[in-house]
């Protein structure tokens, strides 16, 4: 059997990464088996970077700390934790326009609550994590293959979800102290340069499978939320008018990018889909990253549970593909 090196990529997104993680659920429920012994790379930004770890955290035998299944109580019940900020935070004059928007120790709390002490390293399977360092302006990336050769790259997973996960204007960067000859990085979240991260993972398997045959790549989105912008409305349009749908447009324009990069790579040989992109249509009240009411929840699983309806077909190929590879 030729070697296919398979692949799981997963977006940044905030509370959105509740739809990814239900699709996830729906990956082990099919083939009976956990992601992380499904996948030979698994790749994520910010909320997937954070779910990438915690499907990678080991038990105390060896097996997943943590199901799919679980891992959706993350957005549930820690969401408001997580988001969750001031009195003083919530006057808009004094805290969104000359501070972060929350807090770092409600996600300080849930992250060490989900992942402890446990080392990149001890991933399950290989890791890559996005971030970016702010004072050299360039992409870090956390690589659990590297951790595993060099102690001074070792972090706690912890750490590396933290760094993943500092979206700016909503938390404060991480300063990430080192015993390397760099005394410190200045790290925010991947998202502002690979939102998707799958470009990213497919260089990165690349490299470190040089014999492989072929490769599987399975892309999950946190919803594609359409803003409507146009020429009337925008073209009198100055900075303070651009700001905020200008990182939209940004982040918008590079996962599409990024998925048409994909698609054009990987295209199906021989009946073979090499390429799934799972990504359900959002409409622009379910777009906030950190709306955390019982009512948007319910509406991001229920965009995820119809998307699966309606792609079960391509994920029941899916997932034969994944455990005929196994």
């Amino acid at each position: 059997m030729r070697k296919i090196v398979k692949i799981l990529s997963i977006d940044g997104g905030g509370i959105r990464g509740i739809i990814p993680a239900i699709v996830l659920t729906e990956i082990e429920r099919i083939t009976n088996k956990p992601i992380a012994k499904l996948f030979d790379l698994i790749a994520g930004t910010s909320t997937g970077g954070m779910l990438g770890l915690a499907l990678t955290k080991p038990d105390q035998d060896g097996k997943p700390y943590y199901s799919a299944q679980e891992l959706i109580s993350l957005y549930e019940v820690e969401g408001t934790t997580i988001f969750s900020n001031s009195v003083w935070y919530r006057i808009p004059a004094i805290g969104n326009l000359t501070e972060e928007k929350y807090k770092v120790q409600g996600l300080e709390h849930v992250l060490n609550e989900y992942l402890g002490e446990t080392m990149l390293s001890e991933a399950m399977t290989n890791l890559l994590v996005s971030s970016y360092e702010i004072e050299r302006r360039i992409p870090f990336f956390f690589k659990s293959v590297r951790a595993k050769e060099f102690v001074d790259y070792d972090f706690p997973m912890k750490i590396v979800a933290r760094a993943t996960s500092a979206a700016p204007t909503y938390f404060k960067p991480l300063k990430l102290h080192t015993q390397g000859l760099q005394e410190y990085y200045a790290l925010v979240d991947g998202s502002v340069f690979a939102n998707n991260p799958a470009m990213c993972a497919f260089v990165e398997a690349k490299s470190m499978f040089p014999d492989a045959e072929d490769f599987l790549m399975v892309s999950l989105g946190t919803g594609d939320v359409n803003f409507v912008q146009t020429y009337q409305d925008d073209k009198g349009w100055g900075l303070i008018q651009w700001a905020e749908p200008l990182l939209d447009i940004i982040v918008h324009g590079s996962d599409l990018s990024v998925n048409y990069q994909m698609s054009q790579l990987l295209t199906n040989t021989d009946g073979f889909k090499r390429y799934y992109r799972f990504q359900p249509k959002l409409s622009e009240r379910h777009a906030e990253i950190d709306n955390t009411s019982k009512t948007n929840i319910r509406m991001l699983k229920l965009a995820a549970e119809a998307m699966i309806r309606e792609r079960q077909k391509d994920l029941n190929a899916l997932c034969k593909a994944l455990t005929e590879q196994s």
